[in-house]
């Protein structure tokens, strides 16, 4: 078992730089063996649509000595579905598609432009690898997931005091390393077949820089937040992946799900019969088969022998009601929606917030983890503000429109107008709708 470090370990290093670089490998090494990284490896692949299980599994035949030998001759499909992606995609978009809410408007502004797409995207990597990295970067957030990032937690509270974010671009190239601290971040690279290097020396996070035309920039002071700038936002309050428990599930529908392709591909061949012809060997039965193949028509040789062909008809039933069965279990126990139970029919709003309440459920518990990384983003920034979101929900528009028109003589005018056009996705024409009305001279537009 491999060592795990923590920031009180990175306290105890000489403050030697070679024993730093030596330190900070020494944890990228320690954190690529622990089960967080290897599950998080994992997931990725299943969200890429590349199910680790299905591809590496292999058909084999058995000689008669009991050798296993890989079968090169039957059909092998291999189909990865694309639930773990569906499924983290829509429950991070069903909180975060609409972007953050603040009630300072000044808020969003000192976060950036890109701020709410960066956290959709820290998000995303939380719920498929267990956990995410936000970098507050002086006015922007920066996004680690945690295949890039090693965090050293405090043994004492449990927080993240340091880390080191690593990235190679294949095993034969350089290695290069951010070691980040408290007061400041040092840069290592480790090239192949050389020792490593300090690529950049320890410098603080708020860099002041002025510029002259004979010198260039140059950095004349700096200096660093009140608390560690990287904030960890986990997935949910295990602290795993979501793909765990769920990938077993996804592994059987794969595996069934491509063991009917092969049968149905293989039973789709006409195999022959032959009778009276004992005096064909081996070589003349496939000499029969070949020419059946290639020109359809042969001639038997064998006086009275006749050849007669026969197709398969596959048991499909079974196949088809397990499949549908693991695919209800999955979307049960990811607490998903399945839009094709709400998109037939003439559903009513109280049928489609019945389809919702698993998901808002689950949401619920991803937005305490999301408010938690924002509130250590704001305390970095030295922000104060309060984070609200606004849902992406399927509606029954006309039934919702009718139960606001019923409510206007109690919801007044500009509520009811602001929240109708909502919900026909006008929101934006409130006001010229509002001032319209005002020019009218119309007191309540609904009669009571």
């Amino acid at each position: 078992m491999s060592t795990i470090y923590t920031y009180q370990d990175l306290l105890k290093i000489p403050d030697l730089e070679s024993e730093r670089m030596d330190f900070t490998k020494r944890v990228v090494g320690s954190h690529k063996n622990t089960r967080l990284y290897k599950t998080a490896v994992i997931a990725d692949e299943y969200r890429a649509q590349r199910n680790v299980t299905i591809t590496q599994y292999r058909k084999l035949l058995y000689t008669v000595s009991g050798q296993a030998v890989p079968d090169n001759f039957s059909a092998d499909y291999k189909l990865t579905s694309n639930f773990f992606n569906r499924f983290i995609t829509q429950e991070n978009q069903f909180l975060l598609g609409n972007g953050i809410n603040w009630a300072d408007n000044a808020t969003e502004e000192k976060l950036g432009n890109n701020f709410d797409t960066q956290v959709q995207q820290a998000g995303k990597y939380a719920l498929s690898g267990g956990v995410s990295f936000g970098f507050w970067n002086l006015d922007k957030l920066d996004v680690f997931p945690v295949t890039e990032f090693a965090p050293l937690f405090d043994e004492d509270d449990g927080s993240v005091k340091a880390g080191v974010r690593f990235w190679q671009v294949d095993t034969n190239k350089p290695l290069r390393a951010t070691l980040y601290e408290i007061d400041g971040y040092t840069e290592y690279i480790w090239r192949k077949d050389e020792q490593g290097q300090v690529l950049y020396e320890k410098r603080p996070y708020v860099l002041d820089i002025i510029s002259t035309e004979a010198d260039g920039q140059e950095i004349y002071s700096g200096e660093n937040y009140p608390s560690f700038p990287i904030v960890p936002l986990w997935g949910n309050d295990l602290h795993q992946s979501e793909l765990v428990g769920m990938r077993e599930n996804i592994d059987a529908y794969d595996l069934i799900k491509s063991g009917f392709c092969n049968t149905v591909d293989e039973a789709s061949m006409v195999y022959w019969t032959i009778n009276n012809a004992g005096g064909m060997d081996e070589v003349d039965l496939a000499n029969f088969i070949e020419r059946m193949r290639t020109v359809h028509a042969t001639t038997i040789e064998d006086d009275g022998a006749t050849a007669e062909s026969h197709t398969i008809d596959i048991p499909y039933a079974s196949r088809e009601a397990i499949l549908d069965r693991l695919e209800k279990d999955l979307y049960k126990d990811a607490m998903a929606l399945n839009t094709e139970t709400i998109a037939s029919g003439a559903t009513t709003a109280t049928q489609i917030r019945a389809a919702y309440e698993p998901l808002n459920s689950k949401t619920d518990d991803f937005e305490y983890q999301v408010i938690k990384f924002l509130q250590g983003i704001m305390n970095v920034a030295g922000i104060d503000d309060k984070p609200t979101f606004t849902r992406s929900k399927i509606v029954n528009t006309q039934e919702e429109v009718q139960t606001v028109i019923q409510a206007a003589p109690y919801l007044g005018d500009d509520y009811t107008t602001r929240k109708i056009l909502a919900l026909m996705g006008d929101a934006d024409q409130a006001e010229t709708v509002l001032n319209e009305i005002i020019k009218q001279g119309a007191g309540r537009f609904i009669e009571e």
